[in-house]
């Protein structure tokens, strides 16, 4: 839409030219804005129904019984999307259950993220400057249609299913009394809706964060240089190390047998792992405990690390104790961050200074790390009880793993700060944007 205006040729002259100025898009909330919107919906949840899919189907659940394997597909979307499930156990009378599962399979995240976050962004391509009740205009509709697919998903995300307990003792007493175990789980609304709207919103934030050719409101277009080459550079960092570790599990899955499950824990959990590798590379340490016949599927070595009675920390020493191949890597870290601190440079205008290149990527990586700490958190644990005595041997599992926070984010910090400094200055002899060359001497005067 163009708007014309008239304007007079000189003073005193009473021809005009005609010139067509950009008019601005609509500020409120049109029907483009919501068919934007579905389509960024659909095609989010359509990609995360897709991997959580064939992630199940490579672990075996496409055999469930009594046609669960849509209800559990659905329950892995909604813990991607941020949902909350309650998973609750029965054991009858005599016995009794106690089950709890917390875990986010960062790979349904990663691929619904990619691309609802690159539908919103189409539509604002190209522009330097957006008002922010466009903005709002254009997030509302999103996050409306976002939330009321969650809550789909969340209503079928629920099931029940036996448990085979006929070689224990509770499986014998269960048979007399005909009484059978049970465990089941179903989708917490009111707390999938809470933080599924803390992870759409987030998820708006930061595709706004990172993309350089989306508008920011004018107040904040001053900080384009400082938030969003370090910004585009972490996220980078991030998705270089799940390329990695897809190249891993390709060559893990060729070579070590047992290929559907390790497509399975590529399709379901890869960023887990990969940004585990990626936080003990630089320093960073987690707490967890392996316990019982359940365990993480791979790495074997950080299975190898944590399995015990007690909880132990985990970090590069730890796990070089194992396997000395570990201290790899301390390696890719380093060259990964120096990159890192090189294409943040890069991509900033040239009279950034090296120590605000330092300071910026310092606190963007301890963001990032941050989020990985919080979303990358595992809680799963299952006890069998008979007559409240004691746990049924080979019944009872735990699997633990927390980050120790302070020394993670701190370390990333520092990293952040040594590689964006160090980045800049290898970055001075590269082209840089906003460098403005000095103009040729003129020809001296004959």
């Amino acid at each position: 839409m163009c708007a014309i205006q008239v304007v007079p040729a000189s003073r005193g002259c009473h021809r005009c030219r005609v010139s067509r100025i950009p008019r601005s898009p609509s500020s409120g909330v049109s029907a483009r804005a919501w068919r934007d919107a579905l389509v960024a919906v659909v095609a989010g949840f359509a990609v995360m129904t897709a991997v959580a899919a064939a992630g199940l189907a490579c672990a075996g659940a496409g055999d469930l019984p009594g046609g669960a394997f849509p209800r559990v597909v659905a329950a892995v979307v909604v813990m991607a999307a941020g949902g909350s499930l309650e998973v609750s156990g029965d054991a009858g009378l005599l016995a009794g259950a106690d089950v709890s599962l917390s875990v986010i399979p960062l790979s349904v995240s990663l691929a619904g993220a990619l691309t609802a976050g690159s539908c919103f962004l189409h539509p604002l391509h190209n522009r330097a400057v957006a008002r922010p009740r466009e903005l709002i205009g254009r997030a509302l509709p999103l996050v409306v249609l976002w939330l009321l697919a969650l809550t789909g998903a969340a209503l079928l995300a629920r099931q029940t299913f036996g448990l085979s307990t006929a070689d224990s003792p509770a499986g014998v007493i269960g048979e007399l009394i005909d009484s059978a175990a049970t465990v089941g789980f179903r989708a917490d609304l009111p707390a999938t809706l809470l933080f599924g709207l803390l992870w759409i919103l987030g998820l708006l934030l930061i595709a706004l964060l990172v993309s350089r050719r989306a508008p920011l409101p004018a107040g904040l277009v001053r900080f384009h240089a400082a938030l969003r080459p370090a910004a585009f550079a972490t996220m980078l960092l991030l998705l270089a190390y799940v390329v990695l570790g897809i190249g891993v599990g390709l060559v893990v899955a060729a070579t070590q047998g047992h290929a559907a499950r390790t497509f399975a824990v590529m399709l379901l959990g890869l960023p887990n792992l990969a940004w585990l590798a990626f936080t003990l590379g630089f320093g960073g340490a987690w707490q967890g405990q392996v316990d019982g016949p359940f365990g993480l599927p791979m790495p074997q070595l950080l299975d190898q690390a944590l399995r015990g009675s007690e909880p132990s920390t985990v970090d590069v020493a730890s796990l070089a104790e194992h396997d000395s191949r570990a201290w790899w890597l301390v390696a890719v870290a380093a060259v990964l961050l120096l990159g890192t601190g090189v294409l943040a440079a890069v991509r900033s205008p040239a009279h950034v200074r090296p120590w605000q290149h330092a300071l910026h990527l310092g606190v963007a990586l301890a963001l990032a790390t941050l989020t990985v700490c919080l979303l990358g958190r595992v809680q799963a644990e299952f006890g069998l009880s008979l007559l409240g005595i004691g746990e049924v041997d080979g019944l009872g599992g735990t699997v633990l793993l927390d980050p120790v926070l302070w020394r993670t984010v701190g370390l990333a910090l520092l990293w952040g700060v040594v590689a964006g400094f160090l980045g800049a200055l290898l970055a001075r002899p590269l082209h840089r944007r906003g460098r403005v060359e000095a103009p040729a001497a003129p020809p001296a005067a004959p």
